[in-house]
């Protein structure tokens, strides 16, 4: 835990690297929505104590129908905590830098559409994990409302399926096994060499390959400043490195 007098000292470093900055990336991860009451996975209360994350494979979920009942009622949890959950003081700090004309993207794996809530460009923000709130055909690519297939659930439907092709209805989320979007990934590699300050915010930077896109932004000159209730791996490569809520710091690094 650090003490107030280096965390005052870590945070103004910060600040002054902010307001130096031009082109700032954020990168966010679950830690910025846990403070908006979004259970983590693997935070007491988060999915992954209630369900075998194994069992939601991507190849499991669209060659059994079991499975993919199982997946709906698990993501229908998950949905429900995002739907009606707000953006928190860290999000209205993100918008507030664009607000000043000094960011050029968000890249979040974050799935809840927090920042669209805090009002930022919906064309400044990458979903690289997909978003929860709508819902495709893998088979011919209809797109559907979240809370339209969320209507066929509650009336009993288990694996809703696509009314146009008979095709397997998902969440456009990333799963396990499933191909990341190769556009998305790459406009994000893209921003990070162009950055000039990278902001990590409530992510932990194990998951790949979302995590090297902070990875690219330091090797291609940018600053970097991570805030994230626990060590990360790219901390020693950081100017500067806090470990406490990511709201609390934000409040005080983005006045």
């Amino acid at each position: 835990m650090l003490n107030d007098n280096v965390m005052d000292h870590l945070i103004e470093r910060g600040r002054k690297l902010i307001e130096r900055a031009q082109r700032i990336l954020v990168f966010s991860g679950a830690g910025l929505s846990t403070e908006s009451g979004i259970p983590d996975f693997r935070s007491p209360g988060g999915v992954w104590t209630k369900y075998d994350p194994s069992d939601f494979y991507f190849h499991r979920i669209i060659s059994d129908e079991r499975t993919r009942a199982k997946y709906w009622r698990m993501s229908s949890e998950m949905y429900r905590d995002m739907k009606d959950a707000i953006p928190n003081p860290a999000h209205l700090a993100i918008k507030r830098l664009e607000d000043r004309g000094k960011l050029l993207a968000i890249v979040t794996q974050n799935i809840d559409r927090l920042h669209h809530k805090a009002g930022n460009s919906p064309d400044k923000i990458i979903e690289i994990h997909g978003t929860a709130f709508s819902v495709s055909c893998l088979s011919c690519g209809k797109r559907y409302d979240r809370d339209e297939i969320e209507e066929r659930l509650r009336s009993g439907v288990e694996a809703p399926a696509c009314d146009h092709c008979g095709g397997i209805l998902k969440p456009e989320t990333i799963s396990f096994g499933q191909s990341m979007p190769q556009e998305k990934m790459t406009r994000a590699l893209r921003l990070a060499e162009n950055c000039d300050l990278c902001l990590v915010l409530g992510s932990s930077l194990v998951v790949y390959p979302a995590a090297s896109v902070p990875q690219e932004a330091a090797g291609s000159g940018a600053a970097l400043i991570i805030v994230n209730r626990d060590e990360t791996p790219l901390d020693s490569r950081a100017d500067v490195a806090i470990h406490a809520s990511v709201t609390e710091v934000m409040k005080e690094m983005v006045s």
